[in-house]
């Protein structure tokens, strides 16, 4: 069984930059798809970026140009770098991880990204 752990929230003020980081541990992590979502207070949780073995990459358009995924296989660890960041970026960041795009069977617990204005 895997285990996905986030880490690297916090809260800044808008411009600044975080970058979250997501640990695998338990079973090989060698998923193929893995990805990003947020859900911010009383809204639908939302695919903010999305990766494959391929390197190819996916980015809702509310954050192209100031987020980044990226992943280090050797360390089983997969990031978003965010800059620029903005109030309405606001909400629980969590990872996840399946064997195909939008199909994620492993989750994370999550980590909170606050800005403020």
């Amino acid at each position: 069984q895997v285990q996905l752990v986030e880490s690297g929230g916090g809260l800044v003020q808008a411009g600044e930059s975080l970058r979250l980081s997501c640990a695998g541990s338990g079973s090989t992590f060698s998923f193929n798809a893995m990805a990003w979502y947020r859900q911010a207070p009383g809204k639908e949780r939302e695919l903010v970026a999305a990766t494959s073995s391929g390197g190819s990459t996916y980015y809702a358009d509310s954050v192209k140009g100031r987020f980044a995924i990226s992943r280090d296989n050797a360390k089983d660890t997969l990031f978003l770098q965010m800059n620029s960041l903005k109030p309405e970026d606001t909400a629980m960041y969590s990872c996840a991880a399946g064997d195909y795009v939008g199909m994620y069977d492993s989750w994370g617990q999550g980590t909170q990204v606050t800005v403020s204005s």
